[in-house]
């Protein structure tokens, strides 16, 4: 069976109006009776007359009333849109933390300041539940602090929507026998039981504690009960609890496993303040670590996977068309908070457009305005370039490179001359001095030197060539010159000696056959590398054909995993210095690979000696004679011997062109840029524009999905919320704070009016308030967080989003909607001297009701993990049906229930 698509989504919802509307049918009079009482609204006033009406117009005006409170939904949906926006803003601030390595490397990694689990009960669950909460509170304001129906009907019919229908939808749309699990069991185990708990406690204060009376004490406690849930759910997320009942003697090690012992206290301490072990590549942090370091690390591990996959489904892209692919596929399937999802589902019923693609547009914008800003150097740098020779003693003449950078227009004079080192001018060399004239638009200069060839046997020696006094020449002296000279005719840019102004000269003696080793005892090479020349100098002589020997040895890097062994000879021709053996480096693509190997050089021999060697002639050996004459020493001399570096280790690292890719896409990974505005400019041509409801299809690589016509209904449908709502500040001000505040004053008016609306359309067509609450305003506040949880329950890898956040709103709705509510008024009544009562009747009913079937599904959901069916969401069709069904029928059993004691025809308490 293919998975849920949009439009089935939509079918669903359109069901479940039906559903709803039949059972309001055949739960309603036709006419308005006595026992529903029409009251005037905090808003909207009565439509009147309100009595003794025809059936045409209850029929007219419930139209009218169904349709105002509709296009109100739109209008909370999309200001939500706004709100969550900004609370994504205020929730993705991030820091930096500053983690050290088991080598003692110290390195600064970005996590964000708000914990997920605290952001998830708090600012995300207030924004997905705002019109529940506020109902509730204007409400009881405007009943004169009164309790009424409607508000806390909204908050339990909600509660069974999310509870059933949202969690039956999420375990229907994954992909045939694929599952999802939820990731943070313990926060999942904690928000489910303070939301089966929350409506206990309803149940517990409306009839066991005071029987239909609402004391201080029980508001105050209902709305702390709030931090409760939150302190307990971050204590369950941190693991806290497990490190407090461990004695001081018992501590984990690095293995996870418990120790002990009085003399080994200081040594666990230590051990546990280790950041992290290093295994196969990836960073593993200890239970004690910072969770959000260790989300750092698995998120930054999935992009890895995801550049492998595509480095390997496109060998011939280079990086730059790679990383573009990534960040896509990483905008994609990337962890996304509950507010992300909320306004992707939002905007694409509203034909809003594709939050990811105008998140990529918004980084591209970013890039070439921050590569517009680079500001040029004007300075005039002069320098040798290269700053190294090394030249033959019989060479005779050669050129050092003079080169000027910056301004071309003026004529510059320097100074150089030769200086002594090892060499000595005369006998080693030719000293020369004098001035470099570069002329407008002259670039580059030489300064011819010459080597004095003999032949005596010498080390190696060297010798400099030092630039000094730059400066204008003639009418171009001014300012910046290194001289200090402050006349001038004109103004010139800053002039002066840039690295290196000293070049090196070695004189390499061709009397020797010369000493072999490694430049360097040391090579780092990046793992993308692919062959490596690893250089082998000679120097001190550069006489005859040398054979130099070689192989490589294993160290913690094997060979056939991350190189590949070689074993052979190189050869030297005459007067050559340097040459490379190649190694080829095996590609694995790991973050933060450091292994090593080691490259071996064995004794050097000249050609014609290991000839002789080969066809058996005698070789002589002046090393075992115990007395040498003068000749055969300066003879020994001259035969290649190793030098001191004739082993070199091979340090292979990571690619640090992979490396920059991962980590430019971790820190782009945060979906408020593609949440947040920066001006009204932006705000309003978003309002006015229509764009692809849905994400681009697989086969549209290059051209951008069209909007369809539902698209543009649905935009002109909204476009009066969409403009209205533009005047909103934007999230940039202030940190989001701004958009926070008056996008929920919005959903309060907003709310006050919903409540106005549905109060009228009960009272119209005879319908009493805790039935329209169950049955229309709890599923028309509930739609867009359905889309949401759809949305997250395919794309992300665990249940959390989809269905984790849905206990932990049901307990805040309680904690705040309610408790905030009946606190205030039971305060008011208190100072007035009397009671705040609540008729406990058909909310204590639909109470017990829901907990019973929230019960059934919390089961259903736990026998779901068994390794039959793999996970609470998805997994085989003969699983996932049958639990789809029982929710959806838990939620029409928990309506259909309710209206029917609503109206007396079952009995209620």
């Amino acid at each position: 069976m293919p998975i849920l698509t949009e439009d089935r989504t939509k079918w669903l919802t359109s069901t479940s109006w039906i559903v709803l509307i039949s059972l309001v049918i055949f739960t309603t009079p036709v006419e308005a009776d006595n026992s529903t009482k029409c009251k005037e609204g905090l808003i909207f006033p009565l439509w009147l007359p309100n009595h003794n009406l025809s059936t045409g117009d209850v029929v007219a005006r419930g139209i009218v009333y169904f349709i105002g409170l509709c296009y109100m939904f739109v209008g909370v949906s999309v200001i939500a849109d706004r709100f969550m926006a900004s609370i994504e803003v205020i929730t993705s601030k991030e820091k930096e933390v500053v983690i050290k390595k088991p080598n003692g490397e110290k390195q600064t990694i970005t996590v964000r300041i708000w914990n997920e689990t605290v952001s998830n009960l708090t600012l995300m669950a207030l924004g997905s539940s705002a019109p529940e909460i506020l109902l509730s509170i204007i409400e009881v304001y405007g009943q004169n602090f009164e309790a009424g129906e409607l508000g806390p009907g909204t908050i339990v019919g909600s509660a069974a929507f999310n509870m059933f229908v949202i969690i039956g939808l999420c375990v229907y749309v994954i992909p045939n026998n694929e599952c999802r699990r939820i990731k943070h069991l313990r926060v999942f185990f904690v928000t489910m039981i303070w939301s089966v708990f929350a409506y206990i406690w309803l149940y517990l204060i409306l009839t066991w504690l005071s029987y239909g009376v609402i004391e201080v004490w029980e508001g105050l406690t209902t709305f702390l009960f709030f931090p409760a849930t939150v302190l307990t759910a971050y204590i369950a997320d941190r693991k806290l609890l497990i490190y407090k009942f461990l004695s001081k003697k018992y501590r984990m090690n690095k293995r996870g496993v418990i120790v002990g012992g009085e003399g080994e206290n200081v040594e666990m301490q230590s051990a546990s303040k280790t950041n992290h072990i290093v295994e196969g590549g990836f960073k593993v942090f200890e239970e004690e670590e910072n969770d959000e370091i260790r989300e750092f690390e698995e998120h930054r591990r999935e992009y890895i996977n995801i550049l492998r996959e595509l480095r390997r489904k496109h060998p011939h892209r280079n990086m730059e068309d790679i990383e573009v692919m990534a960040r896509e596929e990483i905008l994609n399937k990337g962890p996304k908070s509950r507010a992300f999802y909320r306004i992707q589902a939002t905007r694409k019923l509203t034909g809003g457009g594709n939050l990811m693609k105008r998140k990529v547009e918004k980084q591209e914008m970013r890039k070439e305005l921050s590569e517009e800003q680079i500001v040029k150097d004007d300075k005039v740098y002069i320098f040798f370039n290269p700053g190294h020779y090394t030249v033959m003693e019989n060479v005779g003449e050669f050129a050092v490179n003079v080169t000027r950078e910056g301004n071309m227009s003026h004529t510059v004079c320097v100074d150089f001359q030769t200086e002594d080192g090892t060499a000595e001018a005369g006998s080693d060399y030719d000293p020369v001095a004098g001035t470099l004239v570069f002329r407008p638009g002259e670039a580059q200069k030489h300064i011819f030197i010459s080597v004095v060839d003999d032949d005596i046997f010498e080390e190696d020696e060297h010798f400099y060539v030092r630039l000094s006094n730059p400066r204008y020449l003639g009418s171009d002296v001014g300012f910046g010159g290194m001289n200090g000279s402050l006349g001038r005719l004109r103004q010139c840019p800053l002039l002066q000696l840039a690295a290196p102004s000293i070049a090196t000269v070695m004189i390499l003696d061709d009397d020797h056959s010369g000493v072999f080793g490694f430049s360097e005892n040391q090579f780092e090479i990046a793992e993308s590398s692919g062959t490596f020349d690893v250089p082998v100098c000679r120097y001190s002589g550069a006489r005859g054909r040398v054979v130099v020997p070689f192989r490589t040895l294993d160290g913690s890097a094997k060979d056939g995993v991350d190189y590949e062994s070689i074993e052979g000879e190189i050869i030297f021709d005459n007067n050559e210095t340097m040459n490379n053996i190649p190694i080829h480096i095996i590609d694995n693509e790991s973050y933060e690979k450091d292994a090593v190997f080691y490259l071996e050089l064995g004794d050097p021999k000249l050609e014609e000696d290991l000839l002789k060697e080969e066809t058996g002639q005698n070789v002589s050996d002046n090393s075992q004679n115990t007395e040498l004459t003068t000749a055969e020493k300066i003879a020994l001399l001259g035969k290649p011997r190793i030098g001191e570096q004739y082993r070199c280790t091979i340090r292979i690292k990571e690619s640090k062109e992979f490396k920059n890719t991962v980590d430019k896409l971790f820190q782009k990974a945060n979906v408020s840029l593609a949440l947040g505005t920066s001006s009204w400019k932006e705000q309003f041509i978003e309002a006015v524009t229509v764009s692809a409801g849905d994400d681009r299809g697989e086969n549209d690589e290059d051209d951008e999905k069209r909007p369809s016509c539902v698209d543009y209904v649905m935009h002109f449908f909204t476009i009066f919320w969409k403009v209205l709502f533009a005047f909103v500040p934007p999230t940039d001000y202030l940190d989001g704070w701004l958009s926070f505040v008056t996008s929920i004053c919005i959903i309060g008016l907003l709310t006050a009016f919903i409540g106005d609306l549905a109060s009228h359309f009960g009272c119209t067509l005879g319908i009493k308030d805790q039935v329209t609450a169950t049955a229309f305003v709890a599923l028309g506040t509930s739609v867009p967080d359905t889309f949401a949880s759809k949305v997250a329950a395919i794309n992300d890898r665990y249940a959390d989003s989809s269905i984790g956040n849905v206990t932990g709103s049901n307990a805040v709705n309680v904690f705040l909607g309610i408790g905030i509510a009946w606190s205030i008024a039971a305060i008011y009544h208190a100072i007035k001297g009397d009671e705040f009562r609540v008729n406990p009747g058909s909310l204590a009913f639909s109470v017990t009701l829901f907990c019973v079937c929230a019960f059934i599904s919390c089961i259903i959901l736990f026998l779901r993990r068994s390794k039959m069916v793999g996970g609470e969401l998805g997994g085989p069709m003969k699983y996932k049906i049958p639990t789809t069904v029982t929710f959806v029928f838990l939620w029409l059993f928990y309506v259909l229930m309710s209206s029917l004691e609503s109206y007396g025809i079952i009995p209620g308490f």
